[in-house]
């Protein structure tokens, strides 16, 4: 076991930009507002030859009895359950709070070592910046700035003083990487924590509660996945905080690093338009998904016809899909949702073998000519595999600049269904025959070849009496 790091401070320290900094990322958001980490973030890093891990959390309000502020801080105190160590940051250019001082008081209750961190500290006296932080009684203060790096990796190191070194651990290598989307409070990071078994983010009522990408690495009947929490994405027009605009670029960015997109969608609210733009989106992306219609769970079945109608109708373009109608509150229909993640996940990164391919087009040719273009019908002679997440087959072949779309999506089905391509999209490139001389410059006649040429037209001359080839009339 690595030796796990946690952050822990009041809302804007400089929390996120240190995990940053240690991470050598940019994972978390930073930005000047208050409170805007909320979950428990994990990272890396790695001083001289010690890997580590690091936490990033929300800032902790110990008083908070209630609401958001109370969820945050409980995110943190479970963070700290877990630490081997604290670094406690304070702000060096506000000077000492009285909430610092109520966090102190909880972390000399800590069962790991507490560090004292003043924060912000470049460009000014160490000595005269950390004085007035004695007070707290946690030790000598460690001056620092984790925007500028200045003392960062002096921190470190007398962090991970007490833990021997060991050799570098390798990236978790393990199965796919799932981004849980869809709109605000839809259910995401309820789903999040059912198929963890635990509180492992806040899940509340309030929209927008998760406001970064959440990385956790699980396992579930000895499989390894990792999954990824999202802030959900709203109307572009109604989108106006900066920090909400972060969020959803955060929730692009996930959807590019999955492999596997499950799009939650709230079925005590209307299917909407922002819903297929979302799943517009990972189509786009090209990223394998499954559908799960949230909160199923306590209506009639006269609603439930009308969704399923709804569905067909305003996402007909995912019938590659999976869709499953689940409670993740109840904690029903998880086991059958996570086996067609594993299904799309094979299909989304499985191998396409050249012969096989060739012989599926050229059947599905033989059945179904591509229709002419003009004075041409395409012709396509032969297919293999061009990538992986989403697959990419290469049909080579003549006048394939001309295959119409509705002949593609006959090719893509066909496809999909001899490979059992279920749960992933499908992009078929087409590449035109060409003459390999094309651009190729003639070699320079040798001496030898000249005088052969010259021989051959005297003898045409006398011949036929002229240089053109053939008899005359």
């Amino acid at each position: 076991m690595l030796p796990t790091l946690v952050l822990v401070g009041r809302p804007n320290v400089g929390k996120s930009t240190l995990f940053n900094r240690l991470t050598k990322s940019r994972d978390a958001l930073v930005h000047d507002q208050p409170g805007l980490t909320r979950d428990r973030h994990y990272g890396r890093g790695l001083v001289g030859d010690k890997p580590y891990v690091v936490v990033d959390t929300g800032g902790l309000e110990p008083v908070a009895k209630d609401g958001i502020l109370h969820e945050m801080a409980r995110q943190t105190l479970q963070a700290i359950d877990e630490a081997d160590a604290v670094i406690f940051l304070v702000d060096g250019r506000q000077g000492l709070t009285a909430q610092d001082k109520v966090i102190a008081d909880r972390l000399r209750r800590a069962r790991c070592p507490v560090h004292l961190v003043v924060n912000k500290s470049e460009g000014m006296n160490h000595a005269v910046v950390t004085a007035e932080f004695h007070e707290l009684g946690l030790g000598e203060p460690l001056a620092i700035s984790g925007a500028h790096g200045e003392g960062v990796n002096d921190l470190v190191e007398i962090a991970l003083a007490p833990f021997p070194a060991k050799a570098v651990a390798e990236e978790h290598a393990g199965g796919p990487r799932i981004a849980i989307v869809g709109r605000p409070n839809a259910g995401k990071s309820t789903l999040v924590n059912a198929l963890l078994g635990e509180e492992r983010v806040i899940a509340f009522d309030q929209p927008g509660t998760t406001r970064d990408s959440i990385y956790i690495d699980f396992e579930r009947e000895g499989k390894a996945y990792t999954l990824i929490d999202t802030a959900g994405v709203r109307k572009r027009g109604k989108v106006f905080e900066a920090v909400e605009k972060f969020s959803v670029i955060k929730t692009l960015q996930a959807i590019e690093d999955a492999n596997v997109v499950v799009l939650v969608l709230d079925a005590q609210a209307e299917i909407s338009e922002q819903d297929a733009h979302i799943a517009g989106y990972i189509l786009e992306a090209g990223r394998a998904l499954v559908v799960a219609v949230n909160k199923w769970d306590g209506l009639d079945e006269y609603t439930r016809s009308g969704i399923k109608r709804d569905l067909e109708r305003k996402l007909a373009f995912l019938s590659f899909a999976r869709f499953h109608y689940i409670s993740a509150l109840k904690g029903q229909g998880l086991a059958p949702l996570l086996k067609d993640v594993d299904a799309a996940y094979a299909a989304a990164m499985a191998k396409l073998p050249t012969p096989k391919l060739t012989r599926v087009l050229l059947a599905a040719t033989a059945q179904h000519a591509p229709p002419k273009s003009g004075l041409f019908r395409p012709k396509l002679k032969f297919a293999h595999q061009g990538g992986s997440n989403p697959p990419i087959i290469v049909i080579h072949g003549n006048a394939v600049g001309n295959v119409q779309r509705d002949y593609q999506r006959y090719l893509e089905n066909t496809f999909r269904e001899a490979f059992k391509l279920q749960g992933t999209p499908l992009r078929i490139e087409f590449k035109d025959g060409s003459n390999p001389f094309e651009g190729r410059k003639a070699k320079p006649l040798t001496e030898r070849e000249l005088n052969k040429a010259r021989r051959e037209k005297r003898f045409r001359r006398r011949k036929y009496g002229s240089d053109t080839k053939g008899t005359s009339s």
